[in-house]
């Protein structure tokens, strides 16, 4: 086997299905304004082999802190996201669905995955109070993470 077709086999082994630490940072967000570099999520994700996930955000549990997604691969290393999550407000009532579509790209050495993200915050009468959108990047974790490793 050449050094080429290894490469090549070891490139498509690589895979998004696994536990990784992801960073939601806004870029041309204007509904509502939120200054480009600015974090607006982080959190855990986990992508299953039978292209679900679920993500566990920071944000206050009362709000919502988790949304479930399916996936889908769409090229080399490219892969498309499309979750939902129930959004409560601070004194715990609903405040509506949200959406959030995630396009990323698995690193050549699987470790890591950068993309963009938009995210669609919705009334419970589906009128759009928020798109946010930016960049996110994940780290994948292993067993030998440590907290140092991610924060």
């Amino acid at each position: 086997m050449s050094s080429r077709q290894q490469e090549q086999g070891e490139l498509s082994d690589l895979s998004i299905v696994g536990f990784w630490h992801v960073v939601f940072t806004s870029k041309g967000t204007t509904n509502p304004p939120i200054p480009d570099g600015a974090v607006v999520d982080m959190g855990f994700a986990q992508w299953h082999s039978d292209k679900t996930e679920i993500l566990n955000s920071s944000r206050p549990p009362v709000t919502g802190n988790f949304c479930l997604g399916v996936w889908e691969k769409t090229g080399h290393l490219t892969y498309s996201l499309n979750h939902f999550a129930l959004s409560f407000n601070p004194d715990g009532s609903m405040q509506g669905p949200a959406n959030i579509r995630e396009t990323v790209t698995l690193s050549l050495d699987g470790k890591g995955y950068s993309g963009t993200f938009s995210i669609d915050q919705y009334d419970n009468h589906l009128v759009l109070l928020a798109h946010i959108v930016g960049t996110i990047s994940a780290k994948r974790v292993t067993v030998d993470t440590k907290p140092t490793d991610i924060f």
